[in-house]
């Protein structure tokens, strides 16, 4: 009798565990499937966010000259912009590991509409001016990273974040081919019209499809202790404090620096398309599309592939050797179909700097200040939009086209040789 009782209470206890386990199952499988759809909403945010800034961007000259703005004045407006995206990245970051990614995005998409509103009562320059003031917190790109950085494991970390380069794909081509058929058909404020209600939706995406929390649980009391003690949301001791840890410093040393070179070059492409290559708008165009597919292919397709069989330290050596023959190849190209083909390798390069670079440098942090460190990563850009047009004009004026490729090619050598040599410490994390 107790050897049937205890074979039951057994049998009940293997039944017992097994159906313990196919909860468990299910649970995960129900919380992988949330995860993967949280983070293909914040694709499509990010999406659409550079679809609607792309609009602008193609529209931006024409509304600057019908007000009366001149070259040097337009030069002035695009400073600001960049000075303001230079100042928020960091405070963009700082909020988002406060309050949450999904806070972070809502302010960027809120920010957004703001943006597009005031732009379409901008009858007069000092609006247009106004309408740059909101730039401050749109980081569509960095609140989209944060949710993605949020809900992945470092191994996938790579791979998900270079999906994102997809979006950047669409946003160039959507953005620039519905800006400029909106503007010739319905005039030049209507793509504005359009990119209002849609940051507006996007506001409504962010809000409904981002969860409040999106940190793993476990990573949540150490969030909420570490940011209770960071202060301010914009301090430069928690800069120099991120900074310092292992790897920090000279990964983002190499970020700014390598990609610095093409920066300039990007621009005053508007002015080496017209001067050097001899393009119409509309051929300048199609090369802007061309340059999307581009991106499109390589950080959707190749990046993620190459993150899951090589070392994060082996991709930053190869994109920083690729850059290096970019330069050699623009500092010889004479036409624009010499370009066409060294695009190839330099959206190749540029797109797995800045997925490598990114991925290696929220790994390096604590997960309670992955914001922080993505908000610095942001106000890379916008520091070369800043201080660019000013270097950019001297070396075109004084060296011409071939010397942004010799000054790429210069530099990236002596950061390959940088990376060759030293030992920087990586949390390499295999998938």
């Amino acid at each position: 009798m107790s050897t049937m009782n205890a074979k039951a209470i057994s049998e009940g206890e293997e039944e017992a565990s097994g159906m313990r386990n196919e909860t468990l199952g299910k649970s995960s499988h129900s919380g992988e499937v949330k995860r993967g759809q949280v983070i293909l909403a914040a694709y499509l945010i990010a999406a659409l966010d550079l679809t609607f800034l792309f609009m602008q961007m193609g529209i931006m000259p024409y509304l600057a000259k019908s007000l009366g703005l001149d070259s040097v004045g337009f030069g002035y407006l695009q400073t600001t912009f960049g000075v303001l995206q230079l100042v928020g990245g960091y405070i963009f970051g700082r909020f988002a590991d406060q309050f949450g990614a999904r806070a972070a995005l809502i302010l960027s998409c809120a920010s957004e509409s703001v943006f597009f509103l005031l732009m379409s009562i901008s009858t007069t320059i000092p609006l247009l001016f106004l309408s740059r003031l909101p730039g401050v917190f749109m980081h569509g790109i960095p609140g989209a990273q944060k949710v993605i950085t949020d809900m992945t494991s470092p191994s996938q970390r790579a791979d998900a974040l270079g999906k994102l380069g997809l979006c950047f794909g669409i946003g160039i081509i959507a953005g620039s081919a519905l800006g400029g058929v909106l503007s010739t058909k319905f005039g030049i404020f209507v793509p504005i019209y359009v990119a209002l209600v849609g940051s507006l939706i996007n506001t409504l995406i962010a809000v409904v499809w981002i969860p409040l929390q999106t940190k793993p649980k476990l990573n949540q009391h150490m969030t909420e202790h570490s940011t209770s003690q960071s202060g301010s949301l914009f301090s430069i001791r928690e800069i120099l404090r991120l900074m310092k840890f292992p790897g920090v410093m000279e990964v983002f040393i190499v970020k700014v620096f390598a990609g610095l070179p093409i920066g300039l070059f990007m621009i005053m492409f508007s002015i080496i398309s017209m001067d050097f290559f001899g393009l119409e708008a509309v051929e300048s165009g199609y090369l802007m599309s061309y340059f999307g597919v581009l991106q499109m292919v390589v950080q959707g397709l190749v990046v993620g592939k190459l993150a899951n069989h090589c070392t994060e330290m082996t991709l930053l050596r190869l994109s920083v050797f690729v850059f290096a023959g970019v330069g050699l190849g623009m500092a010889l190209m004479r036409t624009v179909w010499h370009y066409c083909i060294i695009a190839v390798p330099l959206v190749f390069a540029f797109s797995m700097l800045a997925t490598i670079t990114d991925s290696i440098l929220t790994k390096a942090v604590p997960s309670s200040d992955t914001g922080a460190m993505l908000g610095i990563c942001a106000s890379v850009q916008p520091l070369t939009r800043t201080v660019g047009p000013t270097i950019g004009g001297v070396l075109y004026k004084h060296f011409g086209v071939s010397s942004f490729g010799y000054l790429q090619l210069v530099v990236n050598i002596g950061l390959f040789v940088y990376l060759l040599k030293s030992k920087i410490p990586l949390r390499e994390v295999k998938s």
